[in-house]
């Protein structure tokens, strides 16, 4: 059977490029000048923009300027303007406000998510009322209320997304019609997300959870919407079809509860370090420069440390290769790279000198014709090798970041000592003397290791053993109020399931690296451990591989399932295929990390032909989610 390669990346940035050009399809190959425009858009808008086009390709499509909704905005009266808001009840009346004030050419008002039939007639009525009924072009609603950061993972949102976060979905005192409001906005957001994938998928999910609140909502969010025949959204003409199989793909809701040890964990592969340790957002990370190693002068204030932002995308071939690498493998795939360039670079410098030679050499002249040509093809290459030797500064000071802060904190030694924990393998010295050496990581870190132990292990610690780690840690300046909510969850998911179990992982130090890796190098990673994984299934990996190739398994056998496509919403949690999946979407309730996203990508790598995508509410790093499961405790 045909197998076709779906990109969220490229659907998402196909309905943007769609709407940039008045929302129809771009020419291709045209060579006609691009009809310029303004571009408004708020910050969720921007969100959504930013890690799918970049400048330049904004400036291709015609955009000359791109500008906030509520910035100060001079009118450009001869010009039209595309907007990309969401239908708030402030962006609303902004759009009055322009239309009022006459900004601009023609207006082409394009919502996010669906716009509700009250806020058209204001804006209608505000058309009216400043005579340019004709100027507003058109309204869409553009269904695309999520963010892409990869071509096989989203994540519903940026600005507010403590709306959303696990701390507010598991708010002892939450009232219910919060918890409606929040399942409600992570409902519309997945909606969005099947239209732009256009299919609608086979639901699944655990019971008695978050999870299972979204999965009710959103079926019957499609089936609504599959029944209004002429209004629906996953008819053949709207959606570009072709682009799936016959089967339609499964959809399974996780709830974050079900694993709190994984995004606790320290990590060992490059994206997910970046994520861990540096200021990593919506696929920019930001890199505090080294200043030179001159002193300043005594007296004189420190030297201000610059920021240094790089974007890390899927045109840099060095990352789409290696983000999911274990980070010592990163090091010397960079370090090699360097010595490639370097290669060619000396090979242009000697090629010029030797064009440099006076006539009277004989020699010199014989080896010109074919000197002229290797300059020649030298010469053209040199676009290329900047933009390599771009990249390649880009991941030494990326690289050299975080092998600073695996250095600093020990990051090697917690990361092997969690994976004996987490798959029960005998441990070679006690959590009490790392909690306790002053050298090892932060107050975090131990924090972090601490609680992992506690989730992970079958039988918690005994009172006076609880009470000898916890003065330990508060010596080392921890704050213990995450423990406090661990201990309440922990007691709950006890009543409630076993816990989750993490499977054989195992990780094989090859000993140290006490070689540096070759003399000249810039990464000295002596006394740092290499460590390579050997391929473990996390919990929602383990339980995506149950529902996608129809394995019995207690631990899923009782999960609900939904088919919008069925007339009747019939409660079986028998599911009607008995064929496994070729494509999933798995999507967790409550945040999701990039530990979790690999682990699915290797997963998927391993069998051909499947297609997994990763999505979650929002995506935290191990600090994020410890302050949230500290507001918890404190409650």
């Amino acid at each position: 059977m045909f197998m076709y390669y779906i990109s969220m990346m490229f659907l998402s940035s196909a309905a943007l490029k769609r709407m940039l050009n008045f929302n129809a399809p771009p020419l291709k190959n045209t060579t006609a000048e691009p009809v310029w425009k303004v571009l408004i858009y708020d910050r969720f808008g921007q969100d959504i923009i930013s890690p799918l086009l970049s400048v330049k390709e904004l400036r291709d499509m015609g955009i000359t300027l791109h500008l906030l909704l509520h910035s100060d905005r001079d009118p450009i009266p001869d010009v039209p303007a595309i907007y990309f808001v969401m239908p708030t009840e402030e962006n609303i009346d902004r759009i009055c406000q322009d239309l009022r004030n006459q900004l601009y050419e023609s207006y082409y008002l394009n919502f996010i998510s669906a716009v509700s039939r009250s806020k058209l007639e204001d804006i209608a009525s505000a058309a009216l009322a400043a005579n340019a009924v004709n100027q507003v072009t058109k309204v869409f609603d553009q269904y695309l209320n999520f963010i892409t950061l990869e071509d096989d993972m989203f994540i519903l949102c940026n600005q507010n997304k403590e709306h959303i976060s696990y701390h507010a979905i598991n708010k002892p005192d939450i009232m219910d019609t919060d918890m409606d409001g929040i399942m409600d906005t992570i409902v519309d957001s997945l909606f969005c997300f099947f239209v732009t994938l256009g299919a609608v998928p086979i639901i699944r999910c655990p019971r008695g959870n978050a999870a299972e609140m979204v999965a009710v909502k959103l079926d019957k969010k499609l089936r609504e919407n599959l029944r209004d025949a002429r209004n629906s959204l996953f008819t053949g003409d709207t959606m570009g079809t072709g682009q799936f199989s016959f089967q339609r793909p499964l959809f399974v809701l996780a709830d974050r509860n079900l694993d709190l040890a994984t995004p606790l964990h320290h990590t060992w592969t490059y994206q997910a370090l970046i994520h861990d340790v540096l200021d990593f957002h919506l696929n920019r990370v930001s890199v505090e420069e080294s200043q030179g190693s001159e002193a300043s002068p005594a007296g004189a204030r420190p030297k201000k440390k610059n920021k240094k932002s790089y974007d890390l995308t899927g045109a840099d071939k060095f990352w789409q290769k290696h983000k999911g690498s274990p980070f010592p493998e990163v090091a010397e795939a960079v370090q090699e790279e360097l010595d490639t360039y370097r290669a060619q670079e000396d090979e242009v410098k000697r090629l010029k000198s030797i064009m440099g030679l006076e006539g009277e050499d004989d020699g010199a002249i014989s080896m010109l014709s074919d000197n002229t040509a290797k300059l020649t093809s030298a010469v053209s290459s040199l676009p290329e090798l900047l933009e390599k030797k771009r990249l390649i500064d880009l991941h030494t000071n990326v690289a050299t970041a975080v092998l600073d802060h695996i250095k600093s904190r020990k990051l090697d030694v917690y990361f092997e000592y969690e994976e004996k924990l987490m798959s029960k393998s005998t441990l070679d010295k006690s959590l009490l003397d790392i909690i306790s050496d002053p050298d090892a990581g932060t107050a975090e870190d131990k924090m972090r290791l601490f609680l992992i132990y506690y989730i992970t292990s079958q039988q918690p610690p005994s009172e006076a053993d609880l009470e000898q780690y916890k003065k330990a840690l508060v010596d080392t300046g921890c704050d213990l109020s995450s423990l406090n909510y661990i201990k309440q969850w922990k007691a709950f998911t006890k009543m409630a399931a076993t816990p989750a179990s993490y499977g054989s992982s195992g990780v094989k130090p090859m000993g140290l690296f006490s070689r540096v890796m070759n003399t000249g190098s810039q990464f000295v990673m002596e006394g740092v451990k290499n460590l390579v994984l050997k391929q473990h299934n996390l919990p929602v990996t383990r339980i995506l591989d149950n529902l996608m190739e129809m394995k019995s398994n207690p631990e899923t056998d009782d999960y609900r399932y939904f088919d919008p496509k069925m007339l009747r919403g019939s409660e079986s949690s028998i599911p009607r295929n008995k064929n496994p999946f070729q494509e999933a979407i798995v999507f967790v309730v409550g945040g999701g990390n990039y530990i979790e996203y690999q682990n699915l990508v290797d997963y998927t790598k391993a069998r051909q032909g499947k297609r997994v995508l990763y999505g979650c509410s929002e995506l935290f790093n191990a600090a994020q989610f410890m302050k949230q499961l500290s507001q918890l405790g404190q409650k």
